[in-house]
């Protein structure tokens, strides 16, 4: 058998304990706040974005890892006896990290394979955790690259944002609009779409929103994987609810929202990622 390790970015926002239990390595982005820069999930958290956001004037920017990062644990992988590495990055569409990914593997002879996962947040993660799965079961590189690719179509991204604040921000929107949806407290639901995140609807209050968001998902069951991202949202509660009378299959994985997606959404935004079951 195989033994193949797999790698991803830390927009997938997996739990390090979620990471840590299925052998998965998570080379960080960078976060900028003003001239202070922090090391995704290592010397900034989740709970400590989230304060910053709120306090911070300025939208904080993100930066992808260097190819010298991806490097490190590539190498490390390979002094560890694994005969190769997939890894699974933001999307290309998103970010530089796939670039970065794929210049650092393109170093390595062969021993790295790159998927663009096209997703970010947990549908990036659901992507990493499948992949993992297929790892501990013996499969070699290429099957698990190519299963990855192929559960593309099939991984998905809904979320509602709470506030258009840090899109006025950074420039998604003009103020104007931003004042006009904060007056009839339009809230957008959001999703993933060819790798970029787009605007799939706005709803009127905060309560329709998440119904809308769990009856949209509910369609497309049954799921293979399913996870909540959220960023400081305390009514995760009533998503759950709503999701009450649908058979996920599987368990819910629940979990901090970080900088990536979490810089231009806002404090509140809430992301459903799920794959739904291959054919």
């Amino acid at each position: 058998m195989a033994k193949i390790k797999i790698v991803t970015d830390s927009a997938c926002d997996l739990p390090p304990e979620l990471a840590d239990a299925h052998d998965i390595a998570i080379v960080p982005l960078s976060i900028r706040f003003g001239a202070q820069e922090y090391t995704d999930r290592v010397d900034l958290s989740p709970t400590k974005f989230w304060e910053l956001c709120r306090s911070e004037k300025e939208l904080p920017e993100t930066a992808a890892p260097s190819p010298g990062a991806f490097q490190t644990v590539f190498d490390a992988a390979k002094a560890d006896g694994y005969d190769g590495v997939v890894c699974i990055t933001l999307s290309a569409a998103l970010s530089g990290t796939y670039q970065s990914a794929k210049a650092a593997a393109d170093t390595m002879d062969g021993f790295v394979t790159v998927v663009d996962s096209k997703a970010v947040t947990m549908a990036q993660g659901l992507m990493a955790l499948a992949a993992a799965d297929e790892a501990k079961a013996g499969a070699d590189a290429a099957t698990i690259a190519e299963h990855a690719i192929a559960s593309i179509p099939r991984t998905h991204v809904m979320g509602v944002l709470d506030t258009l604040d840090h899109l006025v921000k950074g420039g998604r929107v003009g103020g104007a609009k931003g004042m006009i949806g904060s007056l009839l407290s339009i809230k957008p639901i959001l999703e993933l779409r060819d790798g970029v995140v787009e605007e799939e609807s706005k709803q009127r209050t905060r309560s329709r929103a998440l119904k809308y968001l769990a009856d949209k998902v509910k369609q497309d069951a049954p799921f293979a994987r399913v996870a909540i991202a959220h960023g400081d949202a305390g009514d995760v509660d009533q998503l759950l609810a709503q999701l009450g009378d649908v058979d996920l299959g599987t368990d819910l994985i629940i979990c901090d929202l970080g900088p990536v997606v979490g810089t231009h959404g806002g404090p509140g935004i809430i992301g459903l990622c799920y794959q739904t079951v291959a054919n």
